[in-house]
């Protein structure tokens, strides 16, 4: 069992009071806060414990002893492994409500034809359209864990019927019938909405490729889950021939997204900046505050990483 660390390094990314949160209920440790980009090796020399998004440029981790991921995955981490020594924790927050909603908000968006009224309002023009009802589309959903679960359930709500897809198989909550990961081709030619919400690891890794990609027929593509998930260079093709009628992006194989990628320009390519689940610095203190409980009663905690599946 891990020691418990006194000594803690935050490298933030977005959350600023990190540091200040977990003080504040550890007054007894000794935390300190740098920037990701500014990390050296005297830092992470004198932590025992890292808590990140990703993982610094320095080519060890020094002597750190815990590495807590305040993210959704922790490919970072996993791919290439952080050496075996380190104990590898993930938060405790749960991205699902959020992604969700990211998700149907895109959906309606584009079933309601939002982008064409709004162009119609600001060109001062009455253009009735038809909306079309998202009552009654099949989605297949990638991945369902917590996030998938949820992403499910939301559309399920909304009258949509909705399979899931995973790694094993097993049922979920909220996602009807669920298949396994091979069963992905003969899937996709029946999918209105296929919405990525898998961990990235060595299997996932371009999983759905441009094979996958000519098996669909009109499909709507959602990525919430990592970049690296969808073949981003097959995407153009796929949209040219009708085989996927839109995608949704909130993550890529490079972030930020290249200005000259082709995606910016393109009217049916919705693109965001790696906004649907955000991690709060609540949750993120609440993540790492109970695996510390956890490691100072000598116990196991449920967010340690299982690094043979890679989440």
């Amino acid at each position: 069992m891990l020691p418990p660390p006194t000594r803690v390094l935050v490298g933030y990314k977005g959350l600023t009071g990190l540091d200040d949160r977990i003080r504040a209920a550890r007054p007894d440790l000794d935390v300190r806060a740098m920037d990701l980009d500014r990390i050296g090796e005297a830092d992470l020399a004198w932590a025992e414990c890292y808590i990140g998004f990703r993982r610094p440029r320095t080519p060890s981790f020094g002597g750190v002893r815990w590495i807590h991921c305040v993210g959704a995955g922790v490919d970072a981490y996993v791919d290439p492994p952080v050496p075996e020594g380190i104990v590898l924790t993930r938060t405790s927050e749960d991205f699902g409500p959020q992604i969700a909603e990211y998700c149907a908000a895109r959906a309606l968006a584009i079933t309601q034809d939002l982008r064409k009224m709004d162009a119609a309002q600001a060109a001062r023009r009455w253009e009735p359209g038809q909306p079309r009802p998202l009552a009654g589309g099949r989605v297949l959903v990638v991945g369902t864990g917590h996030v998938g679960g949820a992403v499910g359930r939301t559309f399920a709500a909304l009258g949509c019927d909705v399979r899931g897809v995973s790694r094993s198989g097993v049922p979920a909550e909220g996602l009807g019938e669920v298949a396994t990961v091979a069963r992905l081709p003969e899937l996709v030619p029946d999918a209105d909405w296929i919405v990525l919400c898998a961990p990235l690891t060595r299997e996932t890794r371009g999983l759905f490729s441009a094979s996958l990609m000519d098996r669909c027929r009109g499909a709507v593509l959602m990525n919430v889950g990592r970049g690296a998930l969808a073949d981003e260079g097959a995407l153009p093709r796929a949209l040219d021939t009708g085989r996927l009628r839109a995608a949704v992006l909130d993550v890529f194989e490079k972030e930020p997204l290249p200005a000259d990628s082709p995606l910016w320009a393109r009217a049916d390519v919705y693109v965001t900046p790696h906004i649907s689940g955000l991690t709060t610095v609540d949750g993120a203190a609440a993540g790492f505050l109970e695996c510390l409980s956890a490691f100072e009663r000598g116990e196991p905690t449920r967010w340690l990483v299982d690094r043979v599946r890679g989440y």
